[in-house]
């Protein structure tokens, strides 16, 4: 399932994007800098229910759900998404899928070598082809195709509509080498990551000319080259059917068709149960139900103890049924209706739970990374003290435990920008940055002018004595409505009253001492003169208006909601201190709990503000202004995880006075509306781990250039931040053809990108996917392409449709 964190058109396990910043950052010991051992951690296995091709039987159709059908079939369209890729892996060329460790394999179904054969004067890669590889209309793949489809890619003709060429610019030549199997390949100047080219591989059909380059290959593939054919693609059913290829060579399809249907994610779970599907990506709450169903397979007909109506009390039964069969007629016919109704949801809920049990959870951790990105464009975050500072407010490894501790998967947070852990070229990088430490979170943020003051003051560009404040200070002495005026003179009546009132609070509280037994007497002196600063109480929240502040001070008094006695003020002081002790000593709430102006029925003194201001709440400013931040997360039911974390970030930056505004919009326009479009200042997203860093991640993290308009040229670089020495390691490692060297280089990059504080990774993504228990070599992938040949039902007995199980 893709999920809201991947943009569109980058879930091909290759990433085309570009970046911004306030300069490049003076930390030493960049280069290789490492948090913790070099050794790379393991990552998590694959789980697939691998079973030998012998035991696994030939013959019927599996259904696999897609979020939608692809919008292309070409997969170098700007709009290719994660149903093309899953579809154009069964159907075409991969020269170099990834294997289970995130390493680019040789396929023997298509080479039989491919290797550099000349680095002087120029790199020279020959690929010698399987002399028994042909595309579905009989024609051998050959040198043709390859030279097709560099000239379509290699970005020199603009009639051809492609999304990236990166690395095919590269190239100067293709030639047929001794024989028609044999593809000769030099390049103008190195290209380490030759690998990823031609992959997926088009038939020259197709990348022989702009128009069937740009419109032959949206809707149809007539020609191909891989285990299966496509069959037809039904708009109405929301399918994709592939046929198992007559002409493949390789091992058989045990597959007759594969169909892969859109379904929604939110429809996931009655699609399982349906038995319209047999292998679909899930939610957690959807694995959670599998789980539930499977264990109670043995309940030998019991009532299930979740689910609608399971959280019911005997009292609560008892008194529904009471109600029901009552003498009173109208709360009856209520009732019963309440009763049927529940009755019904238990009832469905029951059979969907009894089809779940024919399905297992397989899960794993998927090749893609959740971060959280922080536009460094303009605002707060241009300057990267301030990002450094909320980078290092961060406990990664609660977030991390967040989402993964509940699925029983590791939960460790991710080290690196460029590789996941698994991965030959892992190394935790996030040492150039350091580990979250909120006392030097506050002191990056002190350094850059933000105070606990700071909202309250004036822009440093004011005048000092300027002929406005004059003026106000001497209409406040007459007694004028001039507002600075008005504002000296209500602070200063305010702290003579306080002064009164304290000294009448402090008896109180003696005499409340005798009355309400043991306090503890500091605390009680501190919060009783805040609790009796003024009589009169008000509600807040039930204004209408939640956030408006009290009435400024007219002159007359303020007529008071509700006035307790002394003796329930010390009471409330009480409770405020029952409160500090449930809720920490700060007092934090979590940020999901808050809501402006308070919660309605909340007391506070009148003319409290509502709710206070920030440097009242420990939040810092400058120059008048807060320190708040845009927070934009999707609103979407698949992206509860996201918003979870959210909540936690913010509350994490609070302790360090640093505010935030969660803006939730809809999940199609969360990229493009908000995070391509710049429009917020953190966000959580996610990009697919790739083979090639030095290719795929230059673009994600390359300073942007300035268009001749003024705007950035950004591609996919959505922070906005960089500097010209990592795009200088980037493309040293691109053209490194020693594995290790190119490695080293990526790893210094990645120390870059740690120090500039535009992107912070947090956690490997989790992969659930709910498959039939029967089926065999499909669930969890992991970084492993699918082997389609080699999916299918463990025995014949097994073997059948959905339609069949679900009869």
């Amino acid at each position: 399932m893709s999920h809201v964190g991947v943009p569109r058109g980058t879930v091909r396990k290759r990433r085309t994007l570009a970046l911004l910043t306030t300069g490049v950052l003076t930390i030493p010991v960049l280069a290789g800098c490492s948090s913790g051992d070099e050794e790379a951690p393991r990552g998590v296995a694959q789980d697939i229910a691998p079973t030998a091709r012998q035991a696994v039987a030939d013959g019927s159709t599996v259904n696999w759900a897609i979020d939608a059908l692809p919008a292309t079939f070409n997969a170098f369209q700007a709009d290719a998404d994660s149903a093309t890729t899953r579809v154009t892996e069964a159907l075409l060329p991969t020269l170099f899928p990834m294997d289970k460790a995130g390493q680019p394999r040789l396929n023997p179904d298509y080479l039989e070598s491919a290797k550099v054969i000349e680095r002087e004067p120029k790199q020279v890669v020959l690929y010698k082809l399987n002399q028994q590889a042909v595309w579905s209309d009989g024609r051998e793949i050959g040198a043709p195709d390859f030279v097709a489809q560099w000239r379509a890619l290699r970005g020199k003709d603009s009639a051809f509509w492609t999304a990236r060429n990166s690395g095919y610019e590269r190239i100067e030549k293709i030639e047929r080498g001794a024989d028609d199997l044999q593809v000769r390949v030099t390049f103008s100047k190195p290209y380490g990551d030759w690998r990823s080219l031609f992959s997926p591989l088009y038939p020259k059909e197709i990348t022989g000319s702009p128009e069937t380059f740009n419109d032959g290959a949206r809707t149809t593939l007539k020609n191909t080259a891989g285990p299966f054919v496509l069959r037809g693609v039904s708009k109405a059913d929301g399918t994709v059917t592939l046929a198992r290829n007559p002409r493949w060579w390789g091992d058989k399809a045990k597959l007759d068709t594969l169909v892969f249907r859109a379904v929604a994610p939110k429809d996931r779970t009655k699609a399982l149960t349906d038995g319209t599907v047999d292998v679909a990506d899930v939610d957690p709450s959807t694995a959670d139900r599998i789980t539930l169903a499977r264990r109670d397979r043995g309940g030998n007909g019991q009532p299930l103890t979740h689910g609608p109506g399971a959280d019911v009390s005997p009292a609560a039964a008892l008194y529904s049924y009471a109600v029901a069969h009552g003498s009173d007629e109208k709360a009856a016919e209520a009732e019963q209706a309440a009763r049927a109704k529940n009755r019904k949801a238990v009832l469905a809920y029951a059979a969907e739970q009894k089809a779940l049990r024919d399905f297992a959870v397989r899960k794993s951790l998927e090749p893609a990374y959740t971060q959280l990105a922080l536009n460094g464009e303009s605002g707060p975050l241009a300057d990267d003290r301030v990002r450094r500072a909320v980078a290092r407010a961060l406990d990664r490894e609660e977030l991390a435990r967040t989402v993964l501790g509940p699925l029983g998967l590791p939960a460790k947070p991710l080290g690196s920008h460029l590789a996941l852990a698994g991965q030959p070229g892992y190394a935790d990088g996030s040492g150039a940055l350091g580990e979250q430490n909120e006392k030097e979170a506050r002191a990056l943020l002190a350094d850059a002018g933000w105070t606990r003051g700071g909202a309250l003051q004036q822009p440093k560009d004011t005048k000092a004595g300027s002929e406005a404040e004059k003026k106000g200070e001497k209409e406040g002495e007459d007694g004028a409505d001039a507002d600075t005026g008005e504002e000296k003179k209500t602070t200063g009546g305010a702290e003579k009253e306080e002064k009164a009132e304290k000294k009448d609070a402090e008896k109180d509280d003696k005499d409340a001492e005798k009355d309400e037994g043991k306090a503890d007497k500091a605390s009680r002196d501190e919060e009783d003169s805040a609790a009796s600063r003024d009589e009169g109480l008000y509600i807040v929240g039930e204004d209408d208006k939640p956030a408006a502040h009290a009435p400024a001070a007219t002159g007359t008094s303020a007529v008071p909601a509700l006035a307790p006695a002394r003796h329930a003020a010390f009471q409330s002081a009480a409770l405020l201190r029952q409160a500090a002790a449930v809720l920490g000593e700060d007092g934090a709430v979590a940020a999901q709990d808050k809501q402006p102006g308070g919660a309605a029925g909340a007391y506070a003194p009148a003319g409290t503000p509502a709710p206070a201001p920030a440097a009242a709440k420990g939040q810092l400013g400058k120059d008048g202004k807060a320190l708040t931040l845009r927070f934009v997360l999707p609103s979407g039911p698949g992206s509860q995880s996201l918003r979870t974390v959210g909540d936690k970030i913010a509350a994490m930056l609070e302790k360090i006075g640093i505010g935030t505004e969660i803006t939730k919009v809809p999940d199609e326009s969360y990229f493009k509306d908000h995070i391509a479009s710049g429009v917020y200042d953190l966000a959580l997203y996610s990009w697919p781990a790739s083979a090639y860093p030095a290719t795929d991640g230059r673009p994600i993290y390359a300073k942007p250039e300035p268009a001749t308009d003024g705007s950035l040229l950004v591609e996919q670089n959505y922070t906005r931040v960089g500097t010209d020495h990592i795009d200088q390691l980037f493309d040293r490692a691109a053209g490194e053809l020693d594995e290790k060297a190119a490695r080293d280089l990526m790893k210094q990059a990645d120390a870059r990108i740690w120090a500039a504080a535009g992107s912070i990774p947090l956690y490997q993504r989790p992969q659930l996917v709910a498959v039939d228990k029967k089926l065999a070599n499909v669930g969890a992938f992991g970084f492993a392409a699918p082997r389609y040949q080699d999916i299918g039902f463990k025995n014949r007995q097994a073997a059948g449709s959905s339609a069949d199980r679900k009869k």
